[in-house]
């Protein structure tokens, strides 16, 4: 379920300081995906980006517009 590993994912990355950094980094959600899928956490941008505004322990997901962004 990605919803399960999405999940998983969030919560390792309150606890792993260089992953946050990495994430924070990011430019899109496909991106955060793809850290996330080295990982072994499997999920896509589009399901990250269906969680904005949600909150997984100490992480709220929130959706950054840039401009030019056409992914």
């Amino acid at each position: 379920m990605a919803l399960d590993q999405l999940e998983a994912f969030l919560t390792k990355m309150q606890s792993d300081p260089e992953l946050k950094s990495q994430v924070l980094a990011a430019t899109t959600a496909d991106d955060v995906a793809r850290i996330a899928l080295r990982l072994g956490f499997e999920f896509s941008g589009d399901e990250l980006l269906r969680m904005s505004g949600k909150k997984v322990g100490k992480v709220t997901v929130i959706k950054n517009d840039l401009p030019g962004e056409y992914n």
